[in-house]
């Protein structure tokens, strides 16, 4: 019984989190709740239920999740379960819709700008 009760547990826990991250990332993105809500084809409830963690969301729930936020799946978990910088995540998800040559010509530019005078 208590193995059950632990298993339990870290599932909370894991929603918890989980919510916790949906929610940095919609309030990184400056949206409320409802604007989120529209934009994911989501209702208000099941935004407010993922964010508390009391909401298990399914594969096409988080599919919504992740246009609602302009992230990929990806980028979704990744920044969820490693703990990196979101800005991070978001970068290659932008590069990643440019084309070969937008992409050389960003890295050039980042290169550039941490190079050592």
């Amino acid at each position: 019984m208590e193995k059950r009760n632990n298993r339990v547990a870290n599932w909370t826990r894991l929603h918890r989190r989980f919510g916790d991250h949906v929610r940095k990332l919609r309030t990184s993105r400056e949206l409320t709740q409802e604007a989120l809500a529209e934009r994911s084809d989501l209702s208000v409830d099941a935004i407010r239920r993922i964010e508390r963690g009391s909401f298990s969301p399914s594969l096409d729930t988080l599919g919504k999740l992740t246009k609602g936020l302009d992230v990929s799946l990806k980028t979704l978990f990744q920044g969820f379960e490693r703990e990196r910088s979101n800005a991070v995540a978001e970068i290659c998800d932008f590069l990643s819709v440019r084309s070969g040559r937008e992409v050389e010509l960003a890295w050039r530019v980042i290169q550039a700008m941490f190079e050592e005078r």
